[in-house]
């Protein structure tokens, strides 16, 4: 991978409350790590001679975001022009299941429509990325 002209954000809604924030935020982290393996770094060793996973090896801002602006997002992102970029989204639909058997039949029981984003994860090259998300600002 080639971190330095790649981008990782992660886009959630600002209203959300701080646990449903903060589980978004886990989900989609997650769920992009699986097709970004390699951007996880070695494990490391502290001074005291224990052992810490490693991390993403690049930043992932977290952005504000409104449910129209994650709307708006995952609608371009199915344009021809960004097929190269990896999403990950989740929605009010995935968060009120609780297994993922019930989520699988429930997606396959709904329009692309009727899902309300809570958040998306984004990685592509640095320009495509910055072009989607480029002004919006930091959650904080």
């Amino acid at each position: 991978m080639d971190f330095q002209n790649e981008k990782c954000v992660i886009v959630i809604d600002e209203q959300l409350p701080v646990g449903l924030l903060a589980n978004t935020a886990a989900i989609l982290g997650i769920t992009l790590g699986k097709k970004l393996p390699d951007a996880v770094g070695a494990d490391v060793i502290d001074q005291s001679g224990n052992e810490h996973l490693g991390i993403i090896e690049i930043p992932v801002p977290i952005l504000k975001g409104t449910p129209k602006i994650i709307r708006e997002l995952r609608e371009k992102l199915y344009q021809p022009d960004f097929s190269d970029v990896i999403a990950a989204d989740f929605s009010d639909l995935a968060q009120s299941c609780k297994t993922y058997a019930e989520f699988t039949e429930k997606m396959g029981q709904v329009s692309e429509n009727a899902l309300h984003y809570l958040g998306i994860a984004i990685y592509g090259t640095k320009k495509k990325i910055n072009k989607l998300t480029g002004s919006m600002p930091l959650l904080r």
